[in-house]
């Protein structure tokens, strides 16, 4: 299995748990490469995600944190093709309808209004500053795939100071054994 890494605004910086994910617990996983962390254009992070995808010879699950969820809505809606796509963990994606959402980004990643084709998971703080359980609620619901609500954790970000936030590898872990089991019972 091969992880691309979806970042949230501005990157992810060395703190975050998908910066320590990608150097130490996930060797190998891809991180998307964009040219508008700090704009966000919708087009380049989808481009970018599309690049990484093809770009792996594996099936891939795509690990997304805030902005970078949307993005992924984005890139599922607008591709082509995504049968090497097993799955999308997607951590705190916010409340474009909150007070506390960047004004900035709103028509950058409207919601892409539509479920999410492929198995996913929202994973959600009940502290979330950008996005309360209940509107974390109404995502998941939007894009018809379970919610995991993990305590209080804040934006589960680099200010969260989770370092490899063990909890999220349990739950990656979980979540990805899940897809191996619906593989089976598939066949």
């Amino acid at each position: 299995m091969h992880y691309i890494i979806v970042p949230g605004w501005n990157g992810s910086d060395s703190d975050h748990w998908q910066s320590i994910w990608e150097a130490d617990w996930l060797p190998g996983a891809t991180r998307i490469e964009v040219a508008s962390w700090t704009h966000p254009e919708r087009d380049d992070w989808v481009d970018a995600i599309e690049r990484a995808v093809r770009a792996s010879d594996d099936e891939v699950v795509l690990v997304a944190h805030s902005l970078g969820c949307y993005a992924v809505t984005h890139w599922l809606a607008a591709a082509a093709d995504r049968a090497q796509v097993r799955g999308a963990f997607l951590v705190a994606p916010p409340d474009q309808s909150a007070e506390a959402y960047p004004t900035e980004l709103l028509s950058t990643f409207e919601d892409a209004g539509t479920a999410v084709s492929i198995p996913a998971v929202v994973v959600t703080s009940d502290n979330d500053p950008y996005c309360t359980l209940d509107a974390a609620a109404r995502i998941a619901g939007d894009w018809q795939i379970p919610l995991v609500a993990t305590g209080e954790l804040g934006h589960i970000n680099s200010e969260s100071k989770l370092e490899d936030w063990v909890l999220g590898q349990r739950l990656l872990t979980s979540f990805v054994a899940g897809l191996g089991r619906q593989a089976l019972r598939s066949r």
